[in-house]
């Protein structure tokens, strides 16, 4: 049977599980909000190291001994070097709970005090008064959630990159292979497979770049606002001192140098660096797509282009080959367009003071950079490098299309070169031979203009 001991907060006593390192707020919080996923370990590591910034800053400002400053950072270290599983024993509040994470930030507290307690018996840790000085949820929560944010970024961002890499290297190759264009899902003028994937690469490099010049907003910190953003009770020059430690702990160029009543409020950084991993995710989708799509087939499909067989595709149909990596990237991108709703909605509710949707927003953040991480780069490694184009399919579908007949619209005409199109059509014919039964063009004409490559325009230099 779970053995336990008695701890009191201000509502009263608590009974908690004996061997665990949290105290009896974690504990109401653990048994009134049993629902959803954990809070994300992201999120406590980074309020264990404000907790350390915070620490030795107090001691700095003589707002904490030495004494109890340097157990804090003893303690908060241990906690850093667990693994996340063994971290996660002493962590187990859920998203959704306060809507601040206050109980998240006591959790961090209780946790800090009693391992300090562990090391040191003789020197008495409180979670208010000395884990949590100088600080509130208010103000630590959404800094935490900055740079966890920024954090994710940094691992979301040479993925991107790579992506991009893998493409160019397909569109270099593919530079000046011919394929049918479409538009409207309707067959359109030639062009290269280079020069489509370039659209590709073109889009995730705007993406990267949206990715980068919005980011810097979240360096603003909210640390130092503590209740309301007034700075009540925290010691002066503190805030500085946390963002500058956090800078190096995190390698960013943090700042506490921000309106604290926005701090506190307002997410919209969060809000618009999201919006751009919509928009990274919304490309990915169309890229996805367009991947599946060629390489449908091998036989009823586009067929243009043969995508990696990496697993199975049929449980019943031997021998299937599916694009499951599109697959799982698009709906990466669903749940991202899902989670800008939620990011938008929780950083719309700023009541007077404070916004208390954090802890739902975060999650939602972390978890689209998570998906995108994780599933591009799957599709660039597992997909896009071993992709290989059909090129007699490619020059068939093109050979067999009704809309190189453009190629001879500056000749004779956007009229007569619809004829002959729509007489091949109806016909069942070539489009070389509907064009020589009108007698509008000469077969050396025709083979002159017809010129697949040239139409392109791949080899223009302006």
């Amino acid at each position: 049977m779970t053995k336990y001991r008695t701890e009191e907060d201000t509502l009263g006593p608590v009974q908690i599980p004996a061997d665990a390192l949290w105290g009896p707020q974690t504990e109401r919080s653990r048994n009134n909000f049993p629902t959803g996923q954990y809070m994300p370990l992201a999120i406590i590591r980074a309020l264990l190291n404000i907790k350390k910034a915070a620490a030795q800053a107090n001691m700095e400002t003589n707002a904490i001994s030495e004494e109890k400053g340097n157990l804090i950072v003893q303690a908060i270290d241990e906690l850093l070097a667990l693994s996340d599983e063994e971290l996660r024993k002493d962590f187990p509040l859920k998203v959704y709970q306060t809507g601040s994470g206050t109980q998240t930030n006591m959790n961090t507290n209780e946790v800090v005090a009693h391992k300090a307690h562990q090391l040191n018996p003789d020197i008495e840790i409180l979670p208010n008064d000395d884990v949590n000085k100088g600080q509130s949820s208010n103000d630590t929560f959404p800094t935490a959630m900055n740079v966890v944010a920024l954090e994710a970024l940094d691992k979301l961002k040479p993925v991107v990159q790579h992506l991009i890499d893998e493409l160019k290297a397909k569109q270099d190759k593919y530079m000046k292979t011919v394929k049918v264009g479409r538009t409207h899902l309707q067959d359109a003028v030639p062009l290269t497979f280079g020069q489509e994937l370039s659209g590709y690469v073109a889009a995730l490099e705007h993406d990267l770049d949206y990715i980068k010049t919005l980011e810097p907003t979240l360096n603003e910190l909210a640390i130092g606002g503590t209740a309301v953003g007034t700075g009540l009770n925290a010691a002066e020059g503190m805030p500085e001192k946390i963002a500058e430690k956090l800078s190096e702990v995190y390698g960013l160029n943090l700042t506490a140098d921000s309106n604290k009543f926005y701090g506190l409020a307002n997410h919209s950084g969060l809000d618009v660096v999201h919006g751009a991993l919509k928009s990274l995710a919304a490309d990915m989708f169309k890229i996805a797509q367009d991947i599946r799509f060629l390489g449908s087939g091998p036989r009823a499909g586009y067929g243009e282009l043969n995508i990696p067989a990496n697993e199975p595709g049929s449980s019943i149909m031997p021998g299937k080959v599916n694009p499951t990596q599109a697959e799982a990237v698009t709906m990466a991108a669903l749940r991202v367009f899902g989670n800008d709703t939620v990011v938008t909605m929780a950083s719309s509710q700023g009541n007077f003071e404070m916004n208390v949707y954090k802890p739902v927003l975060i999650d939602a953040f972390l978890e689209s950079a998570d998906l995108l991480t994780g599933t591009i780069m799957g599709f660039a490694d597992k997909m896009i490098h071993g992709m290989t184009v059909n090129e007699e399919r490619m020059e068939e579908l093109v050979d067999n299309s009704l809309m190189t007949v453009t190629a001879l619209s500056p000749h004779i005409g956007y009229h007569d070169s619809a004829k002959i199109a729509q007489a091949a059509d109806k016909a069942g014919s070539t489009l070389k031979e509907a064009a020589l039964k009108s007698g509008k063009v000469t077969e050396e004409q025709y083979d002159e203009w017809m010129d697949m490559l040239k139409m392109t325009n791949v080899d223009r230099k302006d």
